[in-house]
């Protein structure tokens, strides 16, 4: 046991080390760059992506400390992160365009949709609607996990009635990761499509981006690998950030097994890409030429159903924001998962906004103060910097 907690401080002390090298200044990237790299020190960051959005363009892209810490890689603009939370707001959209074509309704009953009984015991009588699974309302908890659809179907025999909170549906706000993972199976039942190849195909491809939530499908070299910190072991790596799924594809049951592409968190994305995702959101549903979905729906997802609390709302896979930036509101998503803390947050009118990944911190309060940088520098202390080419 001492060996073992010897090597686990000498990880720790190598890890301080390698961090403190990624993060020395350097003259090619002086000013915004140099301050984010003061923040990746203080807080004890492994990686740091972002990208600025002023006057509805691309004004700023950095990468800085590491990719791979393990083998000294550094972190750069087209490598591509799992981005947790975020991941919502492609799976909300998704359900726009079926609510577009008519296959879906934002007011069905969640049960007729997915193929199985969606009631809370203690409220048999009050539907509960495929809106309240996108706005959180639903009174679906995470309970003990929820990877499976198989926790809240009646028909497995389980204890279903343990994922359902004692409240009605529709009254009042409480976030719900299983209650994404079945707006993912309802997608599936709704095109014919499984979930990972509806969001490639509808909604990646046509925007020219790179990613999806199949990690079978994409570059294992461009992954950003992600980190937890254990105070006993320093950085510890989260490899099941990016599992393959292999042969359990050939047995994918579509509106069943959704849950295995995580809509709910996990899509993987690069920075960039993931800031012309943002673009597309700003210009209501709108970028470069091609639309995704409707103005009216694009609207929607971005207006407040539901108050979370004091300085926050929840839309359709997107929420409003007055606290990350005091008396500012911002649309967008944050998301935390495998030591991973990403935002994405615009403001649609004035047409800026951020995006910010970090793959392995020791406080995740550096995400906040990054976004507090990058607003003093860019916004309100802007300068006539162009756009980048």
């Amino acid at each position: 046991m001492k060996e073992r907690k010897n090597v686990g401080r000498l990880l720790s002390l190598c890890t301080t080390f390698l961090l403190a090298c990624a993060w020395l200044p350097s003259v090619a990237s002086p000013g915004i760059d140099d301050r984010l790299r003061a923040l990746m020190a203080e807080h004890g960051t492994v990686g740091l992506a972002v990208v600025v959005v002023r006057d509805n363009a691309v004004v700023h892209r950095s990468s800085l400390g590491w990719k791979d810490l393990e083998r000294e890689i550094p972190l750069d603009e087209d490598d591509v992160f799992r981005i947790a939370s975020i991941s919502k707001s492609f799976a909300a959209t998704a359900v726009m365009q079926l609510v577009e074509q008519g296959r879906l309704s934002l007011d069905d009953d969640a049960g007729d949709l997915i193929g199985f009984p969606v009631r809370n015991p203690a409220y048999p009588d009050r539907p509960i609607t495929l809106r309240m699974l996108m706005n959180h309302t639903s009174s679906i908890t995470d309970g003990t996990h929820y990877g499976s659809l198989d926790v809240i179907d009646p028909r497995t025999g389980g204890a279903w009635r343990d994922s359902y909170a004692d409240r009605a549906p529709g009254e009042r706000y409480e976030y719900s990761n299983l209650g994404y993972n079945m707006v993912g199976a309802i997608v599936e039942r709704a095109s014919g499509e499984r979930f990972d190849a509806y969001v490639r195909r509808h909604v990646l491809e046509p925007l020219g981006l790179y990613g999806g939530h199949l990690v079978d499908a994409l570059d294992e070299g461009r992954f950003a690998r992600l980190y937890r910190w254990r105070e006993d072991q320093g950085f510890v790596r989260s490899d099941q950030a990016y599992l393959p799924l292999g042969p359990r594809l050939d047995t994918h049951v579509i509106g069943k097994d959704a849950p295995v592409f995580s809509p709910t968190g996990g899509l993987k994305i690069s920075a960039a890409d993931l800031a012309t995702w943002m673009l597309v959101h700003m210009n209501h549903g709108t970028w470069n030429g091609v639309r995704i979905i409707s103005a009216e729906h694009a609207r929607a997802m971005q207006s407040p159903t539901v108050t979370i609390d004091a300085t926050s709302a929840y839309g359709l896979g997107l929420r409003t924001e007055r606290a990350l930036l005091p008396g500012v509101e911002l649309t967008g998503h944050t998301g935390s998962a495998y030591g991973l803390y990403s935002s994405m947050f615009f403001d649609v009118e004035k047409k800026y906004g951020f995006v910010v990944i970090t793959n392995g911190t020791r406080d995740m309060r550096v995400r906040d103060e990054v976004n507090g940088a990058l607003h003093e520098h860019f916004i309100t202390g802007a300068g006539s910097l162009p756009p980048e080419e």
